[in-house]
């Protein structure tokens, strides 16, 4: 019996359940989930307020996590499906754990580091380099910031 192939879709769901406990938790609504052979092997959201580190995004959290899985700080076979364009912190991370392939769910025009602001994973520059892939589950994933912010501005408002 041959393995089951899921498609982007499934594992950036994943990765939105994950935003959605960061938007419960008063946090960016940012989920993030790696995987390695069509298996999830970590799985975080943003919890810089919760945890009162600037560094506590959700790919951070997950590469961290996903090393301990795999035994090794290189990810070399895995792929990281993420809501938001990393940002340069992040991306910086993402190539130094060598992460081959990140699948993005949307792009941040003010802050992204895949393409939008700088490119970092696909620098020629660096030693290693991402496949990317932009806009699996579009609305879906920047509806869930869309709204977080825009309940934030409501709040200030008041």
């Amino acid at each position: 019996m041959s393995a089951e192939i899921f498609p982007h879709e499934h594992f950036m769901k994943r990765a939105l359940e994950q935003a959605t406990q960061a938007r419960e938790l008063d946090e960016v609504p940012v989920g993030a989930v790696i995987v390695k052979d069509q298996r999830i092997i970590a799985a975080a959201h943003n919890r810089t307020r919760q945890l009162c580190d600037p560094t506590a995004h959700a790919e951070m959290i997950a590469i961290t996590q996903a090393a301990e899985s795999v035994g090794d700080w290189r990810l070399e076979k895995c792929t990281m499906y993420v809501t938001l364009e990393p940002c340069t912190m992040c991306a910086g991370a993402i190539v130094n754990a060598r992460v081959p392939t990140v699948v993005i769910g949307t792009m941040d025009p003010k802050a992204g580091a895949a393409g939008s602001v700088f490119q970092v994973l696909d620098d020629s520059r660096l030693n290693h380099r991402c496949e990317m892939i932009s806009g699996v589950n579009q609305r879906e994933c920047g509806r869930i910031l869309t709204e977080f912010f825009q309940a934030k501005r409501a709040l200030k408002k008041k």
